[in-house]
Parts: structure tokens; sequence; C-alpha cells
């Protein structure tokens, strides 16, 4: 199986809702940094810390939270994956679509090392509860 096999398999577990699936292919000790402004930011590592601190919150958090795939760039054992974050923040009722890359490090078909580079500004003005959001 190709690295972009592997990080495929995730993006497809996660169109069908599939957790499990989703963390399959993480090793142990693998590194999932979410990007500096967006609400989980931090680095995670296992699949259990990213299960909690990123999938669950999300799941806690938005309805409606999706990924969609725009295009994926196989760089051998580099993926970048290039896509929309779209969802419903359930505090605040309003909506958000961010531009997102992920770029994927895969060794021995298990994910080492994840980093999330997004758009935080929308996400952020979904979440906000005051008026400043709607003005924009």
């Amino acid at each position: 199986m190709s690295a972009a096999d592997v990080i495929r398999a995730h993006y497809d577990a996660s169109a069908r809702g599939d957790l499990d699936g989703m963390l399959a292919p993480l090793a142990p000790d693998a590194d999932w940094t979410e990007a500096a402004g967006f609400p989980y930011a931090g680095t995670y590592t296992g699949p259990s810390e990213v299960a909690a601190g990123v999938f669950g919150r999300i799941a806690q958090d938005w309805d409606g939270y999706r990924f969609e795939l725009d295009e994926l760039v196989d760089g051998g054992t580099t993926v970048v994956g290039v896509g929309t974050y779209t969802g419903v923040y359930r505090a605040t009722g309003r909506a958000m679509t961010a531009r997102v890359a992920h770029v994927w490090h895969v060794r021995d078909d298990r994910v080492t090392r994840f980093e999330q580079i997004v758009d935080s500004v929308p996400v952020a003005d979904a979440m906000r509860r005051d008026q400043r959001a709607d003005a924009a």
C-alpha cells in the first residue's frame, strides 16, 4: 500500500463517519498537530489523544462538521491533502467554511506525523458570540 493509499483510506473513513477507520493508520506514537489559532490547537500523541483532543471535541462542538478533499498530492512518504472544512458551531448557530491543508508523513503504512494548516479566521468567527462576526 502506498502512503497516498493510506491517507486516502483515512479520508474515505472520515466521509463515512468511521472514527476507528480514521484512527487506524496512526502509529501509537504518531504526533498530530492542530494549527495555532484553531480551537483544538496543539500536538496530540497517538490515536487515543487524537480521538479525545480533536475528533471528540469536534463532534461535541459542531453540527455537520466535515472535510471535503479537493486534491491529494502524493510526495512518496509525505502526502498533502487540500480541501475545505464546513460545519455549524452549536453554541452560536453560525456556519463556517475554511480552506485547509493536511501534511501527512507515512512510514511502513503508518502515519507518524500529521500537521494541519488552516485558515482559522472563519472558524473563530463562527464560534464568536458577539455580532462582529455577522458584520463581516
